[in-house]
């Protein structure tokens, strides 16, 4: 036998062991970290709300994990979910925009960026907006701004504390005008909100950019961010070559934003149902809290006993 051969002969060796190896190793068992590449338990890091317990990056997760995330079992009621957007201005790119949404919805099981609802946070009553990045990188059209609009204003009549997670690309080319028109619309229902002396406190997440960013997203009474969210209106790379200058490495971050005064604070994932409950009750000490019990028997069917928050510790 050659030297080539002896080698070759290795080399497929070597190959089938990985792959035999690979294989031992369910799929999805373990989730490298995008950003320190350690290995974790993926139930171990979908506990710990997808965030890494090595280097606390926080990992992308879309509506229906958020709305796991802050809502209390057995509480959420779905808003809006019959609203489905249209082809207005009969737009197509590579693709015809029609085709397009056929497309995400069958992926997302979604029919737009956008699901909003009613629900108890820590046994408190709010009214939720949470975008999805999946679909069409959470951009606003008029299906968003329709939805987040009745969010508000039923959240307003309902005296509801309005909370909308942020995490979109702006908005929807595909749509024109009509999806700028929104940013309006969404602020007029915000001033309405306030008007009634009720709390808002949008949630931005990564990333939260363009029109969402020059609207609602920056109208809150106390805006949250995630850490090392990317927030901002223009894109990094328009802005240098407007003002011919290198911007910072950490520009346009959530953290650069709160030294800037344009955030409140920056709360980690797994601390954010809890501070959320805390600034709820202290804006809205007389709203009424909801303690539920989830009997065996009944799965998740809750029982619902109301107190006075004003008769309970802050």
């Amino acid at each position: 036998m050659s030297l080539f051969d002896w080698f070759a002969d290795r080399r497929k060796l070597n190959s089938i062991g990985q792959k035999q190896q690979e294989r031992e190793i369910a799929e999805g068992l373990w989730t490298k970290c995008e950003s320190c590449g350690v290995l974790t338990y993926t139930k171990d890091l979908a506990a710990n709300n997808m965030v890494c317990p090595e280097c606390g990056h926080h990992g992308r997760i879309f509506s229906d994990e958020r709305i796991q995330q802050l809502i209390d079992r057995g509480t959420w009621q779905p808003l809006n979910r019959q609203l489905r957007p249209t082809d207005p201005l009969g737009f197509y790119d590579r693709k015809a925009y029609r085709d397009r949404l056929t497309d995400y919805q069958h992926k997302t099981q979604l029919n737009d960026a956008v699901q909003t609802g009613f629900g108890d946070l820590d046994g408190l009553p709010i009214a939720l907006g949470v975008m999805d990045f999946r679909f069409m990188g959470g951009s606003m059209g008029s299906v968003v701004g329709e939805t987040l609009t009745r969010l508000i204003e039923q959240g307003t009549a309902d005296e509801r504390p309005v909370i909308i997670v942020c995490a979109s690309g702006g908005a929807r080319m595909q749509e024109g005008m009509l999806s700028l028109m929104q940013m309006a619309k969404i602020s007029g229902a915000l001033q309405r909100h306030r008007q009634s002396r009720l709390l808002y406190i949008p949630i931005l997440t990564h990333p939260t950019t363009g029109g969402v960013t020059a609207s609602f997203a920056m109208l809150g009474d106390i805006i949250l961010a995630e850490p090392k969210a990317t927030i901002g209106f223009a894109g990094r790379r328009v802005i240098e070559q407007t003002l011919r200058q290198k911007l910072p490495e950490d520009f346009q971050s959530a953290e650069d934003l709160l030294n800037h005064g344009f955030v409140d604070a920056i709360v980690p994932r797994p601390q954010l149902k809890g501070l959320l409950g805390q600034l709820i009750h202290l804006h809205h000490p007389s709203l009424k809290r909801r303690h539920h019990q989830v009997s065996q028997g009944h799965g998740s069917d809750a029982v619902a006993l109301e107190i006075s928050g004003s008769n309970e510790p802050s």
